[in-house]
């Protein structure tokens, strides 16, 4: 359930300034490639003007010639992010490794990506040597080696380091993995964001609300497993949209509707040793950390693929 040592004692690496910023080219490209997925981030904010903070930002990447978790991670824990645990999927053929953000002054009132707290990261990547033949031959197609340097870039860019594959290579690998299809076609633009419902200040702060409310909207919520998701302590509690459809034109011409990204409410409760301590001094780390197995793979299946893939 991760560690309740106190939070780093200071920032590590270079400008905090400069990793904020990479963070806001981040979220503006993931906002600006989601419609659906800006309007829900828009409306959290126009309901009791709440201020906003972010649990965690999540990415996928391929494990092949450097382009796995390490090509993401190797630039955030130059700034002080560290591993905080991680998470297989064995039958997904995929590995999770999620990380804490550096301790960093946050001021009583700060929030969003300006001067509120720094958000978890979490990066999957595709255990590409686990999968067949086929669909390695297909990855590798397009991942030359080496180009995983320039994933930070890409994903403030949005755009692929690798040319765009053709609608028969990805149709192909999602028969196997649609996890790697997805990652093939996407590359390191946000998989994900979810808000830290356990730090809003007024209706927002109850998920149970967030779900009733954003099925009231007429918001499409993912209901495998259960459209909340509670961990098995009860204390990791999970809400997330179905991911954004949008038109995408492939390599060979073909212009399809496939799965993009999507977003999440995430509330973390207070751990049983802590539940007397008066709410005015409750901090991050008197909450439940970490992720859970069970969720995190219903959690996945956001961007689950139409049947005919």
């Amino acid at each position: 359930m991760g560690s309740l040592d106190l939070p780093h004692a200071s920032f590590k690496g270079g400008s905090e300034t400069f990793l904020r910023s990479v963070f806001e080219s981040i979220l503006k490209t993931y906002l600006r490639k989601n419609p659906t997925a800006k309007k829900i981030w828009e409306l959290v904010q126009s309901v009791d003007n709440e201020k906003i903070c972010y649990d965690h930002f999540t990415f996928r990447t391929l494990k092949v010639d450097g382009y796995g978790i390490d090509s993401l991670s190797s630039f955030f824990m130059d700034y002080g992010y560290k591993i905080g645990g991680g998470l297989d999927f064995p039958k997904k053929k995929l590995r999770v490794l999620w990380f804490s953000p550096p301790d960093v002054q946050v001021p009583n009132d700060g929030h969003g990506l300006a001067n509120g707290p720094l958000p978890r990261l979490v990066i999957a990547e595709v255990l590409v040597d686990e999968l067949n033949v086929e669909s390695q031959g297909i990855i590798k197609k397009y991942l030359k080696p080496q180009g995983g340097k320039q994933a930070i870039l890409s994903s403030t860019l949005g755009s692929l380091i690798w040319e765009k594959p053709t609608w028969a290579d990805f149709t192909q690998l999602a028969k196997e993995s649609e996890f790697a299809a997805w990652t093939l076609i996407h590359g390191y633009t946000m998989n994900h964001l979810a808000f830290a419902v356990h730090r809003f200040e007024h209706r927002f702060s109850d998920i149970k609300f967030v779900k009733e409310y954003l099925e009231e909207k007429g918001f499409k919520l993912n209901n495998d497993g259960g459209i909340l998701k509670v961990s098995q302590d009860g204390l990791l509690l999970q809400v997330s949209s179905i991911s954004e459809r949008l038109a995408v034109e492939f390599a060979d011409g073909v212009t399809e509707i496939i799965p993009a990204s999507y977003i999440e409410f995430t509330q973390r409760l207070v751990l049983p040793q802590f539940k007397d301590m008066p709410v005015d001094e409750i901090k991050e780390y008197h909450r439940r950390e970490a992720f859970e197995l069970h969720s995190a793979n219903h959690v996945m299946e956001s961007t689950r693929f139409a049947t005919q893939l």
